[in-house]
């Protein structure tokens, strides 16, 4: 996951809709499915998912009540934080 993907996917959800996010995680999840994908080609989509995924899971944080900066800081520590365990 990157910070500045997430961190601009979330700006994109508060200017449209998750639902945008949505539908394309569910876009992407279809494609992945194709049988002649290379596996680097699978890893790219995984990292756009897993970002959009993030940047969804900062919005809900944002909507709670979080500020932008903290939703992101205290998303980041999370995954780092599963990384380390």
């Amino acid at each position: 996951m990157k910070l500045p993907i997430i961190k601009h996917l979330t700006s994109f959800v508060e200017e449209n809709d998750e639902d945008f996010l949505i539908e394309t995680i569910e876009t992407l999840e279809a494609l992945s499915e194709v049988s002649s994908l290379k596996d680097e080609e699978l890893d790219v989509i995984g990292e756009i998912i897993s970002n959009m995924y993030g940047a969804l899971e900062v919005n809900k944080m944002i909507k709670e009540g979080s500020s932008k900066k903290k939703a992101l800081n205290s998303f980041m520590k999370r995954v780092l934080g599963s990384i380390d365990a």
